[in-house]
Parts: structure tokens; sequence; C-alpha cells
């Protein structure tokens, strides 16, 4: 491999002698991606560690935080948010309740149903968190230039928002 390329170059390129009719263009993309989502992974996850916690349980703390105060939501808002089961949610809920970072509470507006809510614990646990989060995404980003950046952003949303639509006309 030359400077100039990366692991998904090496891969297109076997593809390329192996198979000349194909044109693997698309898994440059797609991996591409895919590796930059596994390298970043690990680099948010070590951010993640070093509060005890896992990427799973900054996302449900960070949606109660991002949710303002009393920092509550109803399970049911709290897994569609998290984009999981209502089974893993559960899981996930009685996990972050035994180490003390959310309780149940009864919702004042129906007294039938329970909310989701951050103890006081959880609260300093995901406001630090947060602030080393954004500063680790920060360094990590710097490495590019400002527009780049702002490119990459743009064509990430676009992109998004056709994988959001494709995936909404698939459901209907």
């Amino acid at each position: 491999m030359s400077k100039k390329e990366d692991a998904v170059d090496h891969i297109m390129n076997q593809w390329r002698r192996e198979r000349p009719d194909l044109d693997p263009s698309p898994m440059g993309l797609i991996g591409r991606l895919a590796r930059c989502e596994m390298l970043l992974r690990r680099k948010l996850d070590q951010t993640f560690e070093h509060f005890g916690m896992t990427s799973w349980e900054f996302d449900v703390l960070a949606t109660l935080r991002r949710a303002g105060h009393p920092y509550s939501l109803a399970p049911t808002a709290l897994y569609s948010s998290l984009m999981v089961t209502s089974g893993t949610m559960t899981h996930r809920l009685q996990r972050l309740e035994k180490v003390g970072l959310v309780e149940r509470v009864k919702s004042s507006e129906d007294l039938r149903s329970m909310l989701v809510q951050l103890t006081e614990t959880g609260l300093n646990l995901i406001n630090q968190a947060v602030e080393a989060h954004i500063a680790n995404e920060q360094a990590i980003l710097d490495r590019l230039p400002v527009e780049s950046r702002k490119q990459l952003d743009k064509h990430l949303v676009t992109l998004l928002l056709v994988l959001e639509t494709s995936m909404d006309e698939s459901t209907t």
C-alpha cells in the first residue's frame, strides 16, 4: 500500500484484479464510512471508559440530560430516540438503575405512568462526561482542515437524508 492508499483502496484493488468485470467503487465509500465508524468508536469509547461507562450508557444518560430539567423521559420516548427495542431499553435501564444513575418516577401528568429520570449522581456524571466527550471529538477533528470538515458534514447530511428517506419508504 502506498502512502496515498488506505486499507479500503487495498481491498478495492484486490477486487479489481480478481473481478475486473465489477466496479467496486461503492465499496470504497461504504467501506470507508464503516472503517471510520470503527476507528472513531474506539477513540470515543476511551473517553467513556474514563468515566466507567459504555457508549450505550453515555447515550442513555445524554438523552435524558438533553431533555432538560427535570431530565426525565417516558421509556417509550427514550427507546425511540435511541433506536433500540423496548426489551433492550428495559435491560439497559435496569443496569443504570442498579448503579444509581437513573430512577423511575411517577409522571406528574399521568400518575399511571412512570418516567425515567437522572439521579443527582447520573446528572453529575453525564455533565462531566459530555464535556470530555466534546473535547475528545474536537481533538479528533482538529487534524482535518475546517473547510474539509464543513464539506464532509454537508455531504454526510445529504447521505443521511437519502438513507433515512429510503428507510421510511421501505417501512411503508
